[in-house]
């Protein structure tokens, strides 16, 4: 008979199970049903899915209930099946695994993330009522997971304490930041769960391991508490229509182990997981045993890398662009030309972005360019932020285009307005899902996706609105579109390609590249092409971040030399290494191509600073603003 889960948990480490609703989407369900209601009504395939992760090893089972309270099944007319849901949830789960397992009832948040017109009470009342059913059915444990708000979590914990002392696991979803949403520290956040009762707290969701491995990094041990994490696989790319995942089992057998280090005893996988991601951890950790008991003291944990310090710029630069300055597409139909990405600031202080606008300005670079919200994650508006590098360094802003967050309306008038500013250099993408990003709960638009937005701002740019409407002026948008080489057939890439320049793009950017076979690969597929490609160069900052880039980031693929030579360095090392890495793949990307576009990891502007005179030094081209003694 196997012991109380909290008493096993002072014992060994507990493997937990996978995804159920990605990998129901994987195996072919689609999206927009309850997954839960597959409970009464495909009861077969649900103990299927909690078999499969128990012959992978897992020895924690999830109840398929996380949304199964009134709220949320009210979405699909099912709020007066929440009892029946549940207990069936239940049922399935202890029908599916043997004795040595732990089936704990999965409780997600009724608010989700949103700020819904819900009562606290309403919140509560929800929550209970589904409680209250997966304890009559007897679980070994409550899973509290995915929350984002403390006050939310203690609503339902508080409850829990006074109606059972049955084991309770909280956990929270986050993107590797340091507070909730309700803007509570972590550390004070689980130090009042603690005090309210919570067995094991942790992390599930919303990020992938590193993002998780840097939360973890950022506390102190609660005493007597373990930790618990169940990250996704990565972040999600949009591929030939579905919605895919890229960490890998084995990315994910390694990180366990790091997890383990820092104290975690339930270690599981959340978004994007599967059964073999599972077997890889359950085998990495088995027979694993932490050095240093989290329940009495606590692996140091890791120290996060420094920022450079970088000095200031020595003088303002530039004036405005002239009106009759030629575009990126007509110098490097002439010259290499320099593209270099800076992402505009999370927070509301704009000083280190434009300290690194000036620095790259004054490095001679052809244009910054400034993303779009990516990977869903807010950030200040680069619209603002390409008028500051526009008005005051007279740098050329090429902005990126979103269709995430914009209705067709919204999209026209933002280029309308665009080009009243002056900024005609745009980067058209389909951009990443807002379910992904840091507000959840926000809306995806996508009224157009990449190719629709190029048609929109090729139109304007022949004097007509997206509706048909004739203008009484033209727009002069010089337009581009995103270009991912790292793919498995780079044939049907390139068809993609050739769409969207029919589409009306007038050059593209790829994401970055890593290897140099990879460039000569692009180029052989691309020679054909009749617009200008620039060609992506991201250095890597350090051995994790290398990781995090292959496993967890759609459309970046790291080769195993890359990755090694990067193991382990961290600081100065390893953005030394990074920039000595890039200098390599420039020198065969000079070979085929002009076009270059950096890309510029955390604000280390002096990273992009120091390939963009590389490139100067080895093309022989010394800007006017850049001594030719700092050419190095």
């Amino acid at each position: 008979m196997k012991p109380d889960l909290k008493k096993a948990l002072q014992e060994q480490i507990i493997t937990g199970d996978g995804a159920m609703g990605t990998y129901l989407y994987q195996i072919g369900f689609p999206i927009g049903v309850s997954y839960e209601e597959f409970n009464l009504n495909k009861p077969e395939l649900i103990v299927d899915v909690h078999r499969r992760y128990y012959e992978a090893g897992a020895r924690l089972i999830e109840t398929n209930t996380f949304s199964a309270n009134r709220e949320n099944l009210s979405k699909y007319g099912l709020e007066l099946e929440v009892a029946s849901i549940n207990r069936a949830g239940v049922a399935l789960a202890r029908q599916a695994v043997g004795a040595d397992a732990y089936v704990v009832g999965a409780v997600g948040p009724v608010r989700g993330g949103k700020r819904k017109s819900l009562s606290s009470e309403q919140i509560e009342a929800d929550l209970i009522q589904q409680m209250e059913v997966l304890l009559e059915e007897n679980v070994d444990g409550l899973l509290l997971e995915t929350f984002y708000e403390l006050d939310e979590i203690l609503l339902a914990l508080r409850w829990i304490r006074k109606s059972s002392s049955v084991p309770v696991i909280c956990q929270f979803a986050t993107e590797g930041g340091g507070a909730t949403k309700d803007g509570v520290p972590l550390q004070e956040a689980f130090a009042k769960l603690k005090e309210a009762g919570a067995d094991v707290v942790g992390f599930n969701c919303h990020s992938g391991p590193m993002g998780i491995l840097r939360a973890l990094d950022k506390l102190q041990p609660i005493e007597g508490v373990p930790f618990s994490v169940f990250p996704n696989a990565g972040l999600p790319g949009y591929v030939d229509g579905q919605f895919t995942y890229t960490a890998t089992p084995q990315y994910f057998a390694d990180t366990a182990l790091r997890f383990a280090d820092r104290g975690a005893r339930i270690i599981g996988g959340c978004c994007g997981t599967t059964p073999d991601h599972i077997a890889a951890m359950a085998k990495a950790l088995d027979g694993y045993r932490p050095g240093v008991d989290p329940l009495t003291g606590t692996p140091q944990a890791a120290k996060r890398p420094n920022r450079l310090e970088i000095a200031a710029p020595r003088r303002e630069v530039g004036t405005a662009p002239s009106k009759s300055e030629p575009s990126i597409v007509d110098l490097v139909r002439e010259r290499p030309t320099i593209i270099v990405e800076l992402d505009p600031p999370r927070g509301l202080s704009i000083d280190k972005f434009m300290e690194g606008a000036a620095a790259l300005t004054e490095a001679g670079v052809d244009s910054i360019t400034m993303a779009d919200n990516s990977l869903a994650m807010t950030r200040m508006s680069n619209l603002s932020t390409g008028y500051l590098v526009k008005e005051k360094l007279g740098m050329r802003p090429l902005l990126h285009i979103a269709c995430r967050d914009r209705n067709s309306i919204g999209m026209q008038s933002h280029l309308m307005g665009m080009h009243a500013m002056g900024m005609d250099h745009i980067l058209c993408l389909t951009g990443d899902p807002a379910k992904f990003g840091d507000l959840p709960g926000s809306s995806s638009v996508y009224d157009l996706n990449s190719i629709g937005l190029i048609k929109m701002a090729k139109q304007l740019n022949e004097g007509m609105a997206y509706s048909g409407k004739a203008l009484k002026h033209k727009s002069k948008f010089v337009i581009g579109a995103a270009f991912d080489p790292n793919v498995k057939y780079i044939e049907r890439a390139v068809a993609r390609m050739e769409k969207k320049i029919e589409a009306g793009a007038d050059y593209f950017m790829t994401q970055p590249v890593y290897e140099p076979e990879m460039i000569e690969r692009l180029y052989e597929a691309t020679k054909h092409i009749p617009v200008p490609i620039f060609i992506g160069i991201m250095p890597l900052i350090s051995g994790r971040n290398a990781e995090f880039l292959h496993n967890e980031v759609p459309g970046i693929r790291i080769s195993d030399e890359v990755r090694n030579r990067m193991r382990g360095l961290e600081r100065e090392e390893g953005r030394r290494a990074g920039v000595e890495i890039a200098k390599e793949l420039l020198d065969t990307a000079l070979q085929y191509f002009k076009g270059f576009y950096f890309m510029t990891p955390m604000l280390y502007y002096d990273m992009t600073v120091e390939l963009t005179r590389y490139v100067w030094n080895r093309t022989n081209r010394f800007h006017p603003l850049v001594p030719a003694s700092e050419i190095n």
